[in-house]
């Protein structure tokens, strides 16, 4: 385990490239794999989430090979049963993906997550995949949780599934059913969240000629049967929930920070930090390809969001919260639960720390500011987001603050510490990008 430290930071200034966005190298990686032909993936993201995908396609017959910042995929379709267990690490959404994508194969594969089924939950998509004719269920290999999939194709047919557990669920189906032997109706049985990353799974399937028609505004999803992937060359977009903290650090210490690698034509909802930040009252400039924060020396003003499609910005807007001349307030938050930690209650042991007044029910955050923060030793609970939201609030605080286990960053973000040090702040330790 790596300690990093971390004191206040006056004034920062610079700018630097967003990482690419983790969830499209992951989708793309996946399309790729069920093509015949070889599709390029320029702009990748290398992080431990995005290895887990390398090491489940490869394991489903895929070839991919490095040329410069180029990922070439050579489709396996149909994927070939995997002759090993697969390891997806701690990638949810390589497991919740991949299960799907292994049921076509004509064989039994087994993967192996890291993770808890309690904290990362599959059991609707497996109950989802029988009712179209696949058949997966979990099992323990020594002291790892491990899904067993029978392999053989997915009939298809008339099913349905949770929309407010894991979105996951929904694009892992999207993915598979197009090579499903008969049509595909899935219906949701309660509202979709992070609608936004199934909008993006349908993004990454159009660019390779798959066709599915939505229904009211995502109850249903019919994906016609037996279609045919098609090669497709495309670039991975850089990440807005990654760039969110880089704001942030922005925001609280005054500053002025320039963001590159940001498309704002991405389907990514986590693009709804901009708003919540001039909500703030924190100016921001919008160009084609890059963000600029620039800080005003003003109070900054509090607000209330529902988190339900953009989760992953909580522990940011929780940090910014802190900052602001009153009570914010952030609901539709219960699915936090269910990540890499309990983040509600992860946030919420770890800013107390620091002298944050928060207020944590079963779906909401309550945040009472301005707090002057001062420095403490944060555990991030193996949590990526965690670390980076306790880092920011760092910067802002009073003394030094340390955060242990601060490898964890690799999940998704692995030049997190590295892009700090380049627009000044005051941090020793955290190469992970090597």
């Amino acid at each position: 385990m790596t300690d990093v430290i971390i004191s206040k930071s006056e004034r920062l200034n610079g700018e630097v490239c967003a990482p690419p966005s983790k969830s499209y190298t992951q989708r793309m990686l996946i399309a790729g794999t069920l093509c015949n032909g070889i599709s390029k993936i320029s702009n990748p993201l290398l992080s431990e989430d995005t290895q887990a995908t390398l090491r489940a396609i490869r394991a489903l017959g895929a070839q991919v090979a490095t040329v410069e910042c180029c990922w070439a995929v050579t489709g396996a379709n149909p994927p070939s049963n995997a002759k090993e267990p697969i390891d997806c690490g701690e990638s949810g959404a390589t497991l919740r993906f991949m299960i799907p994508v292994a049921a076509l194969a004509p064989d039994p594969s087994i993967l192996v997550f890291n993770g808890s089924f309690e904290r990362r939950p599959i059991e609707p998509l497996l109950k989802t995949l029988d009712e179209l004719g696949a058949n997966a269920r979990t099992k323990k290999i020594g002291n790892k949780n491990a899904v067993f999939v029978s392999g053989g194709g997915i009939l298809g047919g008339q099913a349905s599934i949770p929309g407010d557990i894991s979105s996951q669920f929904i694009s892992g189906l999207m993915f598979a059913c197009p090579l499903a032997k008969v049509d595909t109706e899935i219906t949701l049985t309660s509202p979709l969240e992070s609608v936004d990353y199934v909008r993006m799974t349908w993004d990454v399937l159009a660019k390779h000629g798959i066709r599915l028609e939505v229904q009211d505004n995502f109850k249903r999803i019919d994906i016609p049967a037996n279609q045919t992937y098609k090669s497709c060359d495309c670039a991975v977009p850089g990440d807005f929930s990654s760039a969110a903290f880089l704001f942030a650090a922005s925001a609280i210490t005054n500053s002025n920070v320039k963001i590159n690698n940001l498309e704002q034509m991405s389907v990514q909802g986590d693009k709804a930090i901009i708003g919540i930040l001039k909500q703030m009252g924190i100016a921001a400039k919008v160009y084609n390809n890059s963000v600029e924060i620039n800080g005003t020396g003003s109070p900054l003003e509090p607000f209330n969001i529902d988190a339900k499609n953009t989760p992953d910005l909580v522990p940011v807007c929780t940090v910014l919260a802190c900052h602001a001349r009153g009570t914010s307030k952030i609901s539709g938050a219960q699915r936090l639960k269910l990540k890499e930690s309990d983040r509600l209650s992860s946030l919420y042991l770890e800013l107390r720390k620091m002298g944050a007044h928060i207020h944590v029910d079963k779906n909401s955050l309550t945040i009472k500011g301005p707090i002057a923060l001062h420095g403490a030793v944060i555990d991030p609970h193996n949590d990526h987001r965690i670390a980076m939201a306790c880092s920011i609030a760092a910067m802002g605080a009073s003394g030094q603050t340390t955060i242990q286990n601060a490898e964890c960053v690799r999940k998704s973000y692995p030049q997190f510490f590295t892009h700090l040090k380049q627009i000044g702040a005051d941090v020793v330790g955290g190469k992970f990008d090597r």
